[in-house]
């Protein structure tokens, strides 16, 4: 048994392209070497799967992430916003449990900012497009690779 990832991006008509994490990798670090045009001036939606392997064959889906990649004019990635989202959403999970106790009666205004910013990063599927996705993770349906 072992664990896989797949990450996919999703045009605007719902067409899924795979993203080998080599390329995503290369697009983080050179973005104005590994431009994606297709993308050009867009934000496009990504999902990231985490399958479960049995005799290195995908058996089921065992989480699946979804955020928001920003592209600039000539189809490179925004490595900073994309970073910021990942990092406030972390911060939004991890938060809660180290915080202290606020006297709530004494506050009057909610700084939100953070959670703005990790939401902006996020979106959640239809169930067709969930189905679509899941079935491309475990090879079950065929798409275009990036």
């Amino acid at each position: 048994m072992g664990f896989s990832c797949r990450r996919f991006l999703i045009a605007r008509d719902d067409t899924l392209w795979r993203l080998p994490t080599t390329k995503f990798q290369q697009m983080l670090r050179e973005p104005e070497n590994h431009c994606l045009s297709a993308f050009a001036g867009q934000r496009v939606r990504m999902a990231d799967v985490v399958i479960e392997l049995t005799a290195k064959e995908p058996v089921r889906v065992v989480r699946a992430t979804f955020s928001i990649l920003t592209f600039d004019a000539q189809g490179g990635l925004d490595p900073g916003a994309f970073e910021k989202q990942q990092l406030t959403l972390a911060e939004s999970i991890i938060a809660p449990v180290f915080a202290v106790p606020a006297d709530l009666s004494k506050q009057s205004v909610v700084d939100a900012s953070a959670r703005f910013i990790a939401q902006g990063g996020q979106w959640v599927p239809s169930r067709a497009l969930a189905r679509a996705i899941d079935e491309a993770a475990l090879g079950q349906r065929r798409c275009r690779r990036l």
